[in-house]
């Protein structure tokens, strides 16, 4: 068994010991253990959250005087009471509106570990995948706050400085994170963008 192999099923049977839906989980504990990403009381919006490992993570650390609004196509089945789930696609025009709307204003933090169908083409999934992580963004400009952060999945391809270039406009710190319990020759790499600067003033 090649080491990379081994280390997945680790993170796997460590979900199953943990409760954890998925081994995921350990990619945003590691994260958060690093860069404090989510504090007791912050409202939290999880995209793409089945099966729901990042929102049980995010649960336990917003504490129940927090709350987290998972969102995805697929149904997610939790027993947190402090979550609020949404079957729901992220270009769905009534997106903002029915986020906002469960959060009950806006968030602290937005998570997102989405990704698309595959279709085995890896330049397409690429680019379907760099296009929901800049979707994300623009729904941050409404659904996060002024010195709000984002944690988000960005797979590396002939579009990602772009991708880049954007987390850098939009937010004061971006950092780069490789969680231990990525594969290591995963394309994936996770990135934690701090400090939501201001809109910039309409012009005319």
């Amino acid at each position: 068994m090649r080491l990379s192999e081994a280390r997945r099923d680790l993170y796997r049977r460590l979900a199953r010991e943990q409760g954890y839906k998925s081994r995921a989980a350990f990619k945003l504990i590691e994260a958060d253990e690093r860069y404090d990403i989510i504090r007791p009381g912050y409202k939290v919006i999880d995209f793409g959250a089945a099966p729901g490992g990042w929102t049980q993570v995010a649960a336990e650390l917003a504490g129940p005087g927090g709350l987290v609004v998972a969102l995805d196509i697929s149904t997610i089945r939790l027993k947190e009471k402090n979550v609020v789930t949404l079957k729901l696609d992220v270009h769905d025009p009534s997106v903002v509106e029915k986020i906002g709307k469960a959060i009950g204003g806006k968030a602290d933090v937005i998570l997102s570990d989405l990704a698309p169908s595959v279709t085995g083409v890896w330049e397409l999934d690429q680019t379907k995948q760099i296009d929901l992580t800049l979707r994300v963004l623009d729904l941050a400009a409404s659904l996060l706050k002024e010195d709000g952060a984002v944690f988000c999945k960005l797979f590396e391809a002939e579009r990602s400085q772009e991708v880049r270039d954007e987390f850098k406009r939009r937010f004061r710190s971006v950092r780069v994170v490789k969680p231990a319990a990525s594969r290591n020759a995963s394309s994936e790499l996770y990135y934690y963008c701090e400090g939501l600067k201001p809109a910039a003033p309409q012009q005319g």
